[in-house]
């Protein structure tokens, strides 16, 4: 049975899941990040299965790394990896996550994947109020994203403690600690699925 679009409100936000955060040989790689991607991935499936939209935030870079945060880009100079480039293997989506068509992306330059984007804008045409947040990294894009989500009055903002991940097993907790004193649900994946939204 197909799921209906039009009655569901929730999307799954599924942030910077790039080869370039993930993969062992990268300089900017998310400590914690490869090993949330079968959770990740479950995550994925489960919104689908619910009918809620899948939008996936990534971030692209000029290669001059014209776009980037100026704390960042020494990692563009000459010789250097310039992480997450456009049209570069860093950029694409670690294996085991794809788009489809009926998914929206989003590309981002920043933390937040509502700053300089026309995220909210689509969220809202589509009738979106709850967001649910699974990717990297906690204290950055994950965080920033998702205080902006509350500040936007999102009805409910979700984050998926287990599919979520920092460089440490602390950093990620203190964070997941400060979202939920601003309201956020913070379940584990195995009480999502479980959940009926």
């Amino acid at each position: 049975m197909a799921a209906d679009h039009t009655c569901n409100t929730t999307a799954l936000l599924v942030i910077d899941m790039q080869n370039d955060f993930l993969l062992a040989d990268s300089s900017i790689r998310v400590a914690g990040g490869l090993a949330i991607v079968p959770n990740v991935i479950k995550a994925v499936e489960d919104a689908r299965r619910r009918g809620f939209l899948v939008v996936w935030v990534v971030r692209e870079h000029d290669p001059l790394g014209r776009d980037v945060e100026l704390f960042r880009r020494h990692f563009y100079a000459e010789g250097k990896p310039k992480p997450t480039s456009k049209g570069s293997k860093g950029a694409e989506l670690v294996d085991g996550l794809v788009i489809k068509q009926e998914d929206y992306k989003v590309v981002k330059t920043r933390f937040s994947a509502f700053f300089a984007t026309q995220l909210h804008s689509v969220l809202q045409g589509a009738g979106i109020d709850s967001l649910v947040a699974v990717g990297v990294q906690t204290p950055n894009c994950i965080r920033q994203t998702v205080f902006d989500a509350v500040a936007l009055d999102y009805k409910s903002v979700t984050v998926i403690v287990d599919a979520t991940a920092a460089a440490t097993p602390d950093v990620h907790a203190a964070n997941i600690y400060d979202m939920k004193n601003i309201g956020v649900a913070a379940p584990t994946l195995e009480e999502w699925c479980g959940s009926s939204k």
